[in-house]
């Protein structure tokens, strides 16, 4: 897909989980066509023509340092995320994953409000497949994904007023340092990819340009959309 170039020319994006994976993806997309772009998370990485920031979205404090350094906000990408196969049964663990995965995703919302309705600008969350369906090994993350969807149908409704968009993408098996495990195995990469109608893991790019075009005024009139981004997964 092809984007005019400076789609996002004088904007200010604001990418949490923005240094690695999707997230990163997501924030090289936004600058390559254009935008002022923060890239936020407990990463610390050199990212050209990018400005990264250290942030913990469970930590209150943290995000409120965030949005000292940021006067004007066009798009608010919510990608800060963890996941914890095995272990998430133990309830310490359960708690952290929610803090981060959904309570992080509000507090980052909530804060980004006001500036955001400054622009009438556009908020998109991630979900993931797992917002449709459980995970065994994963109920804190299962948990958390289905909050999050729940969480942007509501913002969108709360915030339409202030002319703010909220959208959740849904990625499905992309290829990513986070899924690094599962592709070396042959045999549960295999499975994935006899499910998957297009065959293939997805790219961080697949992602990056489906959370470009929501933010974008082509989705001018989109807002509490959750869209799956997994090569026909969630289908087969």
């Amino acid at each position: 897909m092809t984007f005019q170039a400076d789609l996002f020319k004088d904007k200010t994006v604001v990418v949490t989980g923005g240094t690695q994976g999707i997230g990163a993806g997501i924030a090289q997309q936004f600058a390559a066509l254009g935008a002022r772009v923060i890239a936020a998370g407990l990463a610390r990485i050199d990212m050209p023509g990018i400005e990264v920031v250290e942030l913990d979205v469970a930590d209150g404090a943290s995000v409120a340092a965030l949005y000292e350094r940021v006067d004007a906000l066009d798009v608010l990408v919510n990608c800060a995320g963890m996941i914890r196969r095995g272990d998430e049964h133990d309830i310490d663990t359960f708690e952290r994953v929610i803090a981060v995965n959904l309570n992080g995703t509000m507090r980052m919302c909530a804060a980004a409000r006001a500036l955001l309705a400054e622009s009438r600008g556009s908020i998109v969350n991630t979900a993931s497949m797992l917002t449709f369906f459980g995970g065994g090994l994963v109920p804190a993350y299962s948990a958390s994904k289905g909050g999050v969807a729940q969480l942007t149908k509501s913002l969108a409704i709360a915030y339409a007023a202030d002319g703010i968009r909220v959208n959740a993408i849904a990625p499905g098996w992309i290829a990513t340092p986070l899924t690094q495990a599962l592709q070396d195995d042959d045999g549960r990469s295999q499975a994935i990819l006899e499910r998957t109608p297009m065959k293939r893991w997805g790219l961080p790019e697949d992602v990056a340009r489906v959370t470009a075009f929501l933010a974008s005024p082509a989705a001018s009139f989109m807002t509490g959309a959750i869209v799956p981004v997994d090569g026909g997964y969630l289908v087969a």
